[in-house]
């Protein structure tokens, strides 16, 4: 591949706890799609045994705020009050680098806005959960976080799930195995693979 590869983006957004992201390390799998995981960015702290350069860049409100406004960012988002997210702009530069496509795991804001700067090579795909009941479910199960926290991700989940008609693909995770099988073959159409 020439040195100037440009790869495709593979956004995957949805409330938490909807399984976006066991879909997406179920792809990262796939070899024949040569994908690579974006590192986001965050000014919070690490949860259990999550690792820097790995699950994220952990990095200071201040440098966050910092790398805003030297442009830094390619999307990012302040989701709670300082506490923010975002995808530098390195880490896509980082990806092309290796000749791969970028897969990222993503919130709706997030993923709606590197859909809206590079439209062609992006495809967003919106993973939709059985119901708000089944998320609360889902999000007490992983016990990560506190019951206000939860309330505040379930409250959340409804603005995003009406997000859901902006992306060009709606994935309903009812049933994981069907939500693997048909993510694959957006991926495998989007690559053109098949």
């Amino acid at each position: 591949m020439s040195k100037d590869f440009k790869g495709k983006l593979f956004v995957f957004s949805a409330p938490s706890g909807s399984g976006k992201t066991t879909i997406v390390r179920h792809l990262l799998k796939e070899q024949k799609f040569n994908l690579e995981f974006s590192i986001s960015a965050t000014s919070r702290e690490a949860r259990g045994f999550e690792v820097d350069g790995e699950d994220y860049y952990f990095i200071s409100t201040r440098d966050f705020k910092d790398k805003i406004k030297a442009d830094e960012f390619l999307e990012w988002e302040e989701v709670y009050r300082d506490n923010f997210y975002g995808t530098l702009k390195t880490e896509v530069e980082r990806i092309w680098a290796l000749n791969k496509h970028v897969i990222f795991d993503i919130d709706v804001v997030g993923g709606l806005r590197i859909k809206h700067k590079f439209p062609e090579e992006t495809l967003a795909v919106f993973v939709k959960p059985p119901s708000v009941d089944e998320l609360k479910i889902r999000l007490k199960k992983r016990s990560t976080e506190s019951e206000d926290k939860i309330n505040m991700r379930i409250a959340k989940a409804s603005v995003e799930l009406a997000t859901a008609p902006q992306f060009d693909k709606i994935i309903k995770n009812y049933e994981l195995e069907v939500a693997l099988k048909e993510a694959e073959d957006l991926v495998s159409n989007f690559l053109e693979l098949s």
